[in-house]
Parts: C-alpha cells; sequence; structure tokens
C-alpha cells in the first residue's frame, strides 16, 4: 500500500507526494489519524505541504558506457550523467531503478538526485583503449541529461566536449530546453553527421503537461527548441512517448507542430509501467482523472496482455492488440503525410579520432 505522506495536489512541481516503498523494502509507513484531528490540523496548516527541496549527491562511477542488448532498442551503447530525474514524470519507466539505491521510486526518484562527478573523465579513458570500436552513444537513455542541474553541474557539456574533441557520434533524447546551450558543440557535429537530437512532446495541452511533466519545459518551449536546434543545422526528431489512452490523444497534432518546426524524425512508445510505477500511476490517475481511471488502466492492460505491464521484448515498447494497432496506424499515416522518417541517413562513426583526446586529461 502506498506510504501516503500529504496529499498529491499540495505539492506543487512535483509528479509524487509520498515516498512509494520500493520492492526491496521490508516495511511500508503510512501517515495516520490519532484520533487527536493532528493530520488534519497539520494539513490545515500547510505543515510539510512544500514540495521537498532537490538534493543531490555525488558518485565516483566505474564506468561511463553502458552496453545493452536487447532488440527492441535500436542502439548498444548509452551514457546517463544523473540517476533520478527533476521533471518529475508520472509515466516515467526510469522510476523503479532508484530502488535498487535503496531509496523511493517515487518523491525521492525527482528530489534525491544523484551525480556522476567523473563521468566526462570515464569516457575519455573508454574511448581511448585500444580495442574500442566506435558506434552510435545514446546520451540520457535512462534520465533526462538536460534536467535542471544540469545548469549548474554541466556534467553532459563536459561529456558532450569529449565527443566533441574525439569526432565520436551521438544522438540524445531529452525534454529539456537547456539543450540550447550546446549549441556551439552540437552544430557543428550535426553539419559532420556526428549528432542528432530527439525532443519529447508528448502533448500539446499545457495543462495536462504541467501535472504529466512537471518539472519539464512547457510543450510551446520544447517546440522552439525543435526549432532553434533545426535552424542551427542539428538533425532534429521528435519523440511522442508515451501514448497513453484516453489521456494525451493529440499524437497527430504534436507531430504536426514539431514537423513545422522543423523536426524531420519521429518515434512513439506506448505507457510502460513496470513493477512500482503501476502502483503510482494508479494514484495518480485516481487524483486527476477519477471519472476515466478505470477505463485507461483496461486499455493499457489491453495492451499488455490482461495486466498492467508485461516485459516481453517483442510487445513492451508497442503493446500489441486492436488498441496498439490503433496507435501504431494513427503514428504511421500521420507521419507518412507530413513526410517523417524520409531521410534515415546515419552517423559517420568513421571520423573517430581517439588520438585528439591525449593530453587533455586536464580539462577535467
Amino acid at each position: 500500500m502506498p506510504d501516503i505522506l500529504i496529499p498529491l495536489h499540495a505539492l506543487k512541481g512535483r509528479g509524487v507526494a509520498h515516498r512509494q516503498p520500493h520492492r526491496f523494502e521490508r516495511d511500508a509507513r503510512a501517515a495516520f489519524d490519532d484520533g487527536w484531528g493532528t493530520l488534519d490540523e497539520a494539513l490545515a496548516r500547510g505543515e510539510e505541504a512544500t514540495a521537498p527541496a532537490t538534493q543531490v549527491s555525488w558518485e565516483t562511477a566505474k564506468s561511463a558506457i553502458t552496453r545493452n542488448d536487447s532488440p527492441d532498442i535500436g542502439f548498444n551503447q548509452g551514457l546517463n550523467p544523473y540517476r533520478g530525474c527533476e521533471h518529475g514524470c508520472i509515466y516515467c519507466y526510469a522510476r523503479p531503478t532508484h530502488s535498487y539505491l535503496n531509496l523511493s521510486p517515487g518523491l525521492d526518484f525527482e528530489t534525491r538526485l544523484v551525480a556522476k562527478r567523473n563521468i566526462a573523465e570515464l569516457l575519455r579513458g573508454e574511448l581511448l583503449r585500444p580495442a574500442y570500436v566506435p558506434e552510435l552513444l545514446v546520451i540520457g537513455t535512462v534520465t533526462d541529461a538536460y534536467q535542471p542541474i544540469e545548469r549548474e553541474l554541466r556534467l553532459t557539456r563536459a561529456v558532450l566536449e569529449v565527443l566533441h574533441t574525439a569526432h565520436h557520434p551521438l544522438a540524445m533524447v531529452t525534454k529539456g530546453s537547456g539543450v540550447e546551450r550546446d549549441l556551439d558543440l552540437l552544430a557543428p557535429m550535426g553539419a559532420q553527421r556526428l549528432a542528432a537530437v530527439y525532443v519529447t512532446i508528448t502533448t500539446l495541452d499545457a495543462k495536462l503537461a504541467r501535472i504529466l511533466e512537471p518539472r519539464a519545459a512547457a510543450p510551446h518551449r520544447r517546440l522552439r527548441t525543435i526549432r532553434t536546434l533545426a535552424e542551427a543545422g542539428v538533425p532534429v526528431g521528435v519523440s511522442v512517448s508515451p501514448q497513453i489512452p484516453f489521456v494525451n490523444d493529440d499524437m497527430e497534432q504534436v507531430l504536426e507542430a514539431a514537423f513545422d518546426a522543423g523536426a524531420r524524425r519521429a518515434f512513439y512508445q506506448v505507457l510502460r509501467l513496470p513493477w512500482e510505477l503501476s502502483d503510482m500511476f494508479r494514484q495518480w490517475l485516481e487524483l486527476h482523472y477519477p471519472d476515466r481511471a478505470a477505463r485507461v488502466m483496461a486499455r493499457v492492460q489491453d495492451m499488455r496482455g490482461g495486466k498492467d505491464y508485461d516485459a516481453d521484448f517483442a510487445t513492451r515498447m508497442k503493446g500489441r492488440g486492436v488498441w496498439a494497432d490503433l496507435l501504431r496506424q494513427r503514428f504511421v499515416k500521420t507521419c507518412d503525410r507530413l513526410g517523417f522518417n524520409r531521410e534515415r541517413e546515419a552517423l559517420d562513426a568513421g571520423q573517430f579520432r581517439p588520438a585528439a583526446l591525449r593530453g587533455q586529461g586536464d580539462l577535467f
């Protein structure tokens, strides 16, 4: 049962209001009324109703590049400068990863962040290994590399500097407008077929985005980011993910707006609810959409073989069944009509120049 501390609506700017117990915990705690009305009085006074501040701890990482062999993921190498994400997206499938840190995938995931202090130095060392074979490196595969703390910590910037120097191909997916800060690196790399950026726009409905992705850039701001990247010559695409039945039902409008802004590639995924995320998302639905919560979850289960989630590689990204097929048809037809995904020029790993990194260790 969720460890509910305060009403979700009291926490402006946060996606979850409770410290959801993670799956490795033995005990779960819940606030309760002791009969004297103290809990209600505290809430009435506004005690603990202020959104908790973000805390950042430093980690000395052991490696920079992560590798996967999942057949449904179109890349083999990823990199994430941060654990946890301040954007607070309620649907984030990465929330359960905080459980491995003995932290809650609920409020802790968006307030107790971990920064990898040596990420750029590690990356440089890994690229210099004689056995390293260059291929596309995707940044922000788990949590957003341009979440708000990047403005101060600049770890993503340091990583881009290494890749820029080495002429190593990269792609990234982000909701953060902070990516515009690094156009001095991304623009020349884009012109050399070494960089591409995908901006996630889940909906154009600002009111929905505010409760769905409370600390991410507003939809209109993300469209401006697409336009800025495209005008600078960076190959840019849009992710219309996740698709949530009866919640964000404006896929076609998002694709049209993104294409008008300059995006020429697009992809989507359906809602994924692994581990603890299912309970959190259900609570969010009951709060914001009580009239349709059961209907939303029924359609989610239709796409997951009757369960909230199915991790099968063949279906986890797009789902299965009638509703999943309907989403696929909508996406494909809209992309064909607008002209998305007609140019599939691959990024060029043949330009990799590791020798350029030698003697640069003191930069980080």
